[in-house]
């Protein structure tokens, strides 16, 4: 999509919610309030927020979104963090003897087998990660705290001028980071999730590519109208696949480009 708009993650959810959903008579998307549509824009870069109006002003004059939408960006680093953590292991990715030299883990792993020694591995796993879950909840609502009675805010203009005030501690802030960077070397860059991934960007690719070469070729209600500008289809074909699950963009690659044998009749 590079050369059509490119594709942000964060906007095409805000697509998705604005646009994409049909559900009403009357318009097209959910009529979210802007505050929700805030909390869903996590992320945007300067030229697609030029072009959101009142919704991307922040992103241009460095503003705080509302603390609802602070907290839920924490939350979900929290969520993927930790679900990660307990893929990685189901998967045999990782081991939790390499996750023991990481000290947000280290800490509630040696609590675990200490209290529970003859835990199979599996509750010990699930036990771990409840108690880091538990940790970073308390520490990002005590840190939050203070930091909401240290700044007083009266209106939501006080939030959007300071600094974040939903945080982590500075130490527990250390911790979570180097909890990312061990999933970064040793689970995302692990070289069987590498070839995942090529497989993911040839799938994705091929798919893109036939749909532009022939949109009559996607589902009745994605093709875009006949005669529309590239960069209109362009955009159509992103909205169906974006919307794929895995196993979904995997039968549909299958659908498209392979070539069973067929019967043949005499």
């Amino acid at each position: 999509m590079k050369a059509c708009g490119g594709f942000e993650h964060n906007l095409q959810s805000l697509r998705v919610v604005d646009l994409l959903e049909e559900r009403y008579a009357a318009f097209d998307g959910l009529n979210l309030c802007f505050e929700t549509r805030e909390g869903i824009l996590k992320h945007c870069s300067a030229d697609n927020a030029a072009q959101l109006g009142e919704l991307g002003e922040r992103f241009l004059q460095n503003r705080r979104p509302s603390l609802e939408a602070q907290i839920a960006n924490l939350a979900d680093e929290i969520a993927y963090n930790n679900h990660d953590v307990d893929d990685g292991l189901r998967s045999g990715l990782i081991t939790l003897e390499q996750l023991a030299t990481v000290p947000l883990v280290a800490t509630h792993l040696q609590e675990v087998r200490r209290a529970y020694p003859d835990l199979p591995e599996r509750r010990v796993v699930h036990e771990t990660v409840r108690r880091m879950i538990n940790t970073l909840v308390s520490d990002l609502i005590q840190q939050s705290e203070r930091n909401i009675a240290a700044r007083n805010p009266a209106t939501l203009e006080d939030v959007r001028n300071a600094p974040a005030m939903i945080a982590f501690s500075p130490e527990m802030h250390e911790k979570q980071r180097a909890l990312k960077s061990f999933l970064h070397t040793h689970l995302y860059r692990h070289y069987l999730v590498m070839r995942m991934s090529a497989k993911a960007q040839r799938i994705i690719g091929d798919l893109f590519g036939v749909f532009i070469a022939d949109s009559r070729l996607l589902p009745l209600q994605f093709q875009p109208p006949a005669g529309q500008a590239e960069p209109d289809r362009a955009r159509a074909v992103a909205d169906y696949i974006a919307g794929m699950t895995d196993r979904y963009a995997i039968r549909e690659h299958r659908r498209i480009f392979a070539v069973e044998e067929m019967p043949v009749s005499f």
